[in-house]
């Protein structure tokens, strides 16, 4: 029988649920994964395989036609969740249930990988009522592991609840350049030693929730002040300072085993792979991560549909193949593609004609199973049908909520004014104006004071908040972006008692000496600003260390 139609029979089979020899397939046998990932991919057609290698985003809050179609038709492998989705939780998590119960409705019943970004502090895509947490660079400043850990255990065990299975999160990017708009408070820090210790932790919390973990963005994307949603960023660092540096933190994590490796679109010109982007790369993603790093689990892309990539490639479809035959496993697009678009058409059509590509997609499609094999089966795996009733008892999480109390209590870092200032209480404040932006900054600062004037200042509003504060002796300033400090540096003539509170990067405080007291937090969650006043108030004692350097030389790896 010609090879090809045995494999058409054999995908036939396949989607009823029947192996080579008559012996029906199924996801929950209790085989060896090894040999059960071969079977099932063995027992796919060309385009089943492929159509693992997609997760695809959706808009809206209802499953949309199209997404299902691509879940009831093609039988793709994942769906990522975006912020634009998750307004509602309870609707969230019946949208996630229904997803789950068209994958397993055919073939052999397995079911997609449903992923996120719910990293903690700035960015968290599940909205609703899950925990808002002090972040990573809080993490960087206590240098805790348990914290780290502890972390990714309870925002790990939100998602298991509404039934999310990959967490696109640890971020491991270094905050090696002060200007990195887009990394910022979502790095543990500058040290790549302590960038691995906490990413490994985190990701061994969120495992034991069944929740997947992911590393990103490989090999780094700390050392740019460039968006690779806008522009593919090109960096000068060579590969041998990547692997001193950047990719410490994935050394790390490879030796502890995490599953999911996320490239992102970035460029190094002074490294073999030349102009092309890190994740369109053969050398950095086979070379280097397989080779040289020993990387066995799935490599996944950043949205392909962000600039970086796409016109890189020329277009989407052509960053779609060039991703793919360049060693990842997994493409993501943030939006659903018609059925019949471009990127599909052209891929199926590399299958059919090109077969290293064909013989490419198989093995990411085996790499893509072994995963599903290892983490959606068996007493730790998330749900593939969210309890509703779990859901509203357990979001937010309330053994979370008190430990990410405490958890920003540990990272609370008092950069100027520890001697002289601290404790700053209501007496000795004497008549307080809280300057901000944020509403549980007025709500925390009013508990601390609770006399206290309020003003909420926009970023060009330095006249209006300088003729407020002349009524106070001190004014707590909330500073969260380099747009604020035009309203700060309105109070400077007023010779009053200036404190500064820093949210999540405190990169902007070297501006600013003049001010009397300076107090950094790394996120605009309520924790973190509790934990701020009470630091200010002496109640607590502040023990965090700046995670990076604010003045001083970046980090550079130790030589022997």
């Amino acid at each position: 029988m010609n090879i090809r139609v045995l494999r058409g029979l054999l995908g036939v089979l396949a989607l009823l649920g029947v192996g080579a020899r008559g012996v029906p397939l199924d996801f929950n046998d209790p085989a060896a994964p090894e040999a059960l990932a071969a079977a099932l991919v063995e027992a796919m057609t060309d385009e089943q395989a492929l159509a693992q290698t997609f997760m695809l985003g959706w808009v809206g809050a209802e499953p949309s036609p199209l997404i299902l179609e691509w879940i009831r038709q093609r039988r793709i492998g994942g769906v990522k969740v975006f912020g634009w989705n998750t307004g509602n939780t309870l609707r969230l998590a019946q949208t996630i249930g229904a997803f789950q119960k068209e994958a397993v409705a055919g073939g052999a019943r397995i079911p997609l990988f449903v992923a996120t970004d719910q990293e903690g502090g700035w960015i968290r895509h599940v909205k609703g009522a899950t925990s808002q947490t002090p972040g990573n660079m809080a993490l960087g400043a206590s240098r805790y592991v348990a914290d780290a850990y502890w972390s990714g255990y309870y925002i790990g065990r939100e998602l298991a609840v509404l039934g999310i299975n990959m967490n696109f999160a640890p971020v491991v990017d270094l905050y090696t350049n002060r200007d990195s708009a887009l990394i910022g408070p979502r790095s543990f820090g500058v040290n790549p030693i302590h960038a691995g210790m906490l990413g490994a932790a985190f990701m061994k919390g969120q495992h034991e929730n069944g929740v997947i973990a992911t590393a990103k963005h490989y090999p780094g994307h700390g050392d740019t002040d460039l968006d690779s949603h806008g522009v593919l960023p090109r960096m000068a660092s060579s590969f041998e300072m990547l692997w001193e540096r950047e990719l410490v933190p994935y050394r790390l994590m490879i030796k502890e085993g995490v599953p999911v490796i996320m490239t992102g679109h970035l460029a190094f010109p002074n490294t073999p792979a030349g102009p092309v982007p890190a994740s369109l790369s053969p050398w950095f993603l086979l070379e280097a991560l397989r080779k040289r790093m020993g990387f066995e689990g799935i490599i996944i892309t950043d949205d392909l549909m962000m600039n970086g990539a796409s016109r890189s490639a020329g277009s989407l479809s052509a960053a779609a193949k060039q991703a793919l035959a360049a060693g990842n496993d997994i493409i993501m697009f943030s939006l659903t593609p018609g059925l019949y678009d471009p990127i599909w058409t052209r891929l199926a059509a590399a299958m059919r004609e090109e077969p290293q590509f064909r013989l490419r997609v198989r093995d990411a499609a085996k790499r893509i199973m072994k995963v599903k094999l290892a983490y959606l089966r068996g007493q730790k795996a998330v749900p593939l049908i969210p309890d509703i009733r779990k859901v509203a008892e357990n979001i937010p999480d309330k053994e979370g909520t008190a430990f990410f109390l405490d958890m920003a209590a540990r990272s609370v870092t008092i950069v100027k004014g520890r001697e002289g200032l601290v404790p700053l209480g209501p007496e000795r404040a004497g008549d307080v104006l809280l300057a901000g932006q944020y509403e549980e900054f007025f709500r925390a600062g009013k508990s601390a004071y609770p006399g206290a004037l309020t003003y909420r200042y926009a970023a060009s509003g330095g006249a209006d908040l300088a003729r407020a504060a002349r009524r106070a002796d001190t004014v707590i300033f909330c500073l969260a972006k380099s747009e604020d400090l035009n309203a700060l540096r309105a109070l400077r003539a007023l010779r009053k008692r200036v404190v500064v509170m820093s949210v999540l990067t405190p990169v902007y405080l070297d501006q600013v000496p003049w001010v009397d007291g300076a107090i950094a937090v790394y996120s605009y969650a309520r924790p973190s600003f509790i934990a701020g006043f009470s630091a200010l108030l002496g109640r607590i004692p502040a023990e965090g260390a700046l995670p990076f350097p604010l003045d001083g030389p970046r980090w550079t790896a130790p030589r022997d």
